[in-house]
């Protein structure tokens, strides 16, 4: 090969690395311009009070007779029902459950050594709207121990009532609402500060809203009438 031929040839190679350099700068340039964007969150949280109660009012007798059982057991459900009446509940508001007496020795692991023969349970229902007056009648109950009636019967861990709030469809969308606000002024900030405009909503995610109580629990078992609800949302903006 000649001094001319290879003179040809090295521009020729010269231009095509020039083309190629000036191709891939500007690919990665759009890319640049592309991807550039802020991703946020927003927090929202709001305290709110049940709206909804459930009380399980429970009761056991045990004893060497099934009649005398049963009979203490419906007494005991008379006492129930006439001190949630005299504390203002309607018949709508209560529910009396069937009595509930088991003979201990036809059981298929029964011991002989039982004290008593028969154990028997009853249950009282109250669900009303009246938290208020439902969680005042649940610290009023020492009348009921004084009268004998045994509360908190067999398997029955939790003897407090349980609030609810059933109108939460009514507290979420203005929650969700301002944690879009909250985010929204963190990315202008951001962008005001690095020196851009902020630009369209890329991508959004609401997020799940937690409940817990007002007690400090991480989670909501019903104990607490005060809810707290807390939300953080997840918002990309693109950037200008």
């Amino acid at each position: 090969m000649n001094t001319l031929a290879r003179l040809v040839t090295a521009l020729l190679i010269a231009a095509g690395i020039a083309v190629a350099g000036f191709a891939v700068s500007q690919g990665l340039e759009r890319f640049r311009m592309s991807d550039r964007s802020v991703t946020v969150k927003g927090l929202a949280e709001k305290d709110v009070e049940s709206d909804f109660a459930v009380w399980t009012l429970s009761f056991r007798r045990a004893g060497s007779e099934f009649g005398g059982v049963q009979q203490a057991l419906a007494g005991d459900r008379d006492k129930v029902l006439a001190f949630l009446k005299e504390r203002g509940f309607t018949d709508t508001e209560v529910e009396a459950r069937p009595l509930q007496v088991q003979d201990l020795f036809t059981r298929e692991y029964a011991q002989g050594n039982q004290p008593f023969r028969f154990n028997g349970t009853g249950q009282v229902l109250v669900r009303s709207p009246r938290v208020a007056e439902v969680e005042s009648a649940a610290r009023a109950v020492d009348p009921l121990i004084q009268a004998g009636v045994q509360l908190g019967g067999e398997n029955e861990g939790r003897s407090g009532p349980r609030f609810q709030l059933r109108g939460f469809n009514d507290v979420k969308a203005p929650l969700l609402a301002e944690a879009t606000r909250n985010a929204r002024e963190q990315a202008d900030k951001f962008a005001a500060e690095a020196g851009a405009e902020l630009g369209p909503l890329k991508n959004a995610n609401q997020g799940v809203i937690r409940i817990t109580g007002d007690d400090g629990n991480d989670f909501d078992d019903g104990s607490s009438r005060r809810k707290r609800l807390r939300v953080v949302s997840t918002f990309e903006y693109e950037l200008k």
